[in-house]
């Protein structure tokens, strides 16, 4: 499928990733390789791209079946889902959102005959465990956790997806696990702690991340459109960062906490709406998944512009994070 050819749908279209990313493919200099460009979400984004179509649909809806038909689509790219839970949000919508519509974004592709299927998941899906092994690969298994509602939906999509691979390979599919992302309008439980006078962390954990900046997700993910390679990749700049190279990063302290301190604490606060964290997320800052990038590299012939350091510290800046030193 060449590019002239490709007629490319985006799911969270007016979400964080896929504001930039419909943007990106409907821009001028790429419209004119593209035979269409359109963007789906519950909500418009902010500024329909010129060159690009936006169509308001929910993807926990029937219906999308038929708009792939309609517009001739060839390439579904699937972000939809639920990142940082809204006030009030429930387990049960999250579910709807980032498991079911899944299913019915998966369900329609096929309905549809789509010739390719790329999908953000996430570093989460392999579960935050204290056998993590230093570097996961994508030859690791899936271990989403079902404490963490993300974690484990990225791991039920994933083994669905599986399924479709083996029951319908004429179904193309590109599969993202991306580690966290960075950029200047970011907004995550993340990016969150990282604002906060002080760093928390578990007591005996390193709690290492690994980054990946915007730009380059968005310039991988525009290439993963069409590219012929196909298959599971983990998408982060190479490296790591502990959290007292994140701290030193930001000229701010660590407040150590044991783990069972850490979750009696937000046992009580969060149900009291004192904290948006749970307790599952002791283990989220406890057992951070590390992504050896390499197959990324070498088979799908991607390495990101920045590394999780420089990714970081080109977030700092633009953020103008307090005490922060490149």
């Amino acid at each position: 499928m060449s590019r002239t050819d490709s007629r490319v749908l985006i799911t969270g279209a007016s979400g964080y990733v896929g504001q930039l990313l419909f943007a990106a493919l409907a821009d001028e200099t790429r419209r004119d390789q593209l035979g269409a460009v359109i963007g789906t979400d519950v909500r418009a984004p902010a500024e329909v791209p010129r060159g690009g179509l936006f169509i308001r649909h929910d993807v926990r809806d029937v219906g999308l079946a038929e708009l792939l038909r309609d517009h001739r689509v060839t390439c579904v790219v699937h972000l939809a889902s639920i990142v940082t839970p809204g006030k009030g949000s429930t387990r049960a919508f999250e579910y709807s959102v980032d498991v079911d519509g899944a299913r019915r974004v998966l369900d329609a592709c096929l309905e549809a005959g789509v010739a390719r299927l790329v999908v953000t998941s996430s570093g989460a899906a392999y579960g935050y465990h204290a056998d993590n092994p230093t570097w996961l690969t994508e030859a690791h298994p899936l271990r989403g956790n079902e404490s963490f509602a993300y974690s484990w939906h990225k791991r039920l999509v994933e083994e669905m997806l599986a399924t479709a691979r083996r029951e319908h390979p004429a179904l193309e599919q590109v599969v993202l696990r991306v580690g966290t992302i960075l950029g200047a309008s970011v907004n995550n439980q993340i990016t969150a702690l990282f604002e906060k006078p002080r760093l928390l962390a578990v007591r005996g954990s390193a709690s290492p991340f690994v980054f990946v900046h915007d730009a380059d997700l968005v310039a991988l993910l525009a290439r993963a459109v069409d590219t012929p390679v196909t298959g599971v990749f983990n998408v982060a700049g190479d490296g790591a960062m502990s959290i007292d190279d994140i701290a030193s990063a930001l000229g701010k302290p660590v407040l150590r906490l044991p783990a069972w301190l850490l979750r009696g604490a937000l046992a009580v606060l969060h149900p009291l709406r004192l904290t948006r964290y749970g307790p599952a997320q002791v283990d989220f800052l406890r057992y951070r998944p590390v992504l050896d990038n390499t197959r990324l590299k070498t088979e799908f012939g991607f390495t990101p512009r920045l590394s999780s350091r420089e990714a970081f510290a080109e977030w700092a800046r633009t953020r103008n994070t307090t005490g922060a030193r490149g």
